[in-house]
């Protein structure tokens, strides 16, 4: 791997950070929506741009109780992209420059199309064309699970595969509906413990390759750019070179590949003091860079722009600006915001 340089100069470099499936929940971010502008500028762009389906995800969104199928593929990862997208635009055009861009599973297209690789229309079609191959996924899941790599490999049974490793001991694995059962029942037999990710669909799991393979005439494939801001990749875990990120088979590949965010975030938080900002849903990144050594050292900080989950109608606003100020006492600029 290349090494992590961090910047000469004494502050410490920012990472924008965007999650990924799992992350969604009811209003997520709502609380900005109709107050930044540039914030509802890029989610109205967004649903304007699935056309019908835009206003029953606008709904669906907004929504105080979530539809049923808030958690599949149809309503959670557009969602997610576009929340992380508007977050992210809405940090840039306040005037933060984040010096390397993260995300997690659908939250590495997010930070791919802030970096520059492919535009936000690029984005959201992929996406839509994304969500309708892997409808043909077989009903399945993910489920969280409190033990390493090497601990989980005994309970592997056919049909099961880690989806992702998330911390040393933090893993999701991934299978279709019967089996993710089955190991479930195992684990929680054997004393481990585990839980159900937000998740309908087997992601990161070989069978979206076959799936892919199947319908590929059905993904089409905008130009790629290189990123013009520094992009790591949980996929390679080290920073995205131009020939891999302009490359479609890398994209269309992550929906069955293992999502190393665990690795690829210590090996990124090992070069020099860091700022770390998730800039999405939740506060499920922010937990995961907490308890990396660099923390512990005194090496990184993590910072969490919005509240854990959906709260009172100004929540959303509140934990924004308490996060701006905080990120001008952390070395950054200060920043103008459209609110």
């Amino acid at each position: 791997m290349d090494d992590p340089t961090p910047h000469d100069n004494p502050r410490p470099r920012v990472v924008l950070t965007f999650p990924g499936q799992g992350a969604q929940h009811a209003r997520m971010a709502a609380g900005l929506y109709g107050i930044s502008k540039s914030f509802t500028s890029t989610m109205d762009h967004a649903f304007d741009a699935f056309g019908p389906t835009g206003r029953t995800l606008r709904e669906g969104w907004l929504a105080a109780t979530p539809p049923p199928a808030f958690d599949d593929i149809s309503y959670a990862q557009p969602l997610l992209y576009a929340v992380n997208c508007a977050m992210g635009t809405m940090l840039t055009e306040a005037g933060l420059r984040p010096d390397v861009l993260l995300g997690h599973s659908v939250g590495e297209l997010a930070a791919a199309t802030l970096a520059g690789v492919f535009s936000f229309d690029c984005g959201l079609r992929y996406l839509s064309e994304y969500i309708g191959v892997y409808r043909h996924a077989p009903r399945g899941g993910m489920l969280a699970v409190a033990a390493s790599p090497k601990e989980i490999e005994a309970h592997l049974v056919p049909g099961v595969v880690i989806g992702a490793v998330n911390a040393p001991r933090q893993v999701l694995l991934s299978a279709a509906e019967e089996a993710l059962a089955n190991v479930e029942a195992a684990l929680r037999r054997a004393g481990i413990t585990c839980a159900r990710a937000r998740a309908l669909q087997p992601f990161h799991h070989p069978v979206m390759r076959d799936i892919a393979t199947a319908h590929a005439d059905s993904l089409t494939r905008p130009p790629l750019h290189p990123p013009h801001t520094t992009l790591y990749s949980a996929y390679t875990g080290q920073e995205l070179h131009d020939e891999t990120a302009t490359d479609w088979q890398f994209w269309t590949g992550q929906p069955a590949e293992p999502v190393l965010f665990g690795p690829t975030l210590e090996y990124l938080l090992s070069g020099g003091p860091h700022l770390v900002v998730e800039a999405g849903p939740g506060q499920s990144l922010t937990a995961l860079v907490r308890r990396t050594p660099a923390v512990a050292r005194g090496d990184a900080v993590a910072l969490a722009l919005l509240p854990a989950r959906a709260s009172e109608p100004d929540a959303d606003i509140e934990a924004v600006r308490a996060a701006l100020k905080r990120l001008a006492t952390l070395g950054c600029d200060p920043l103008s915001p459209d609110f």
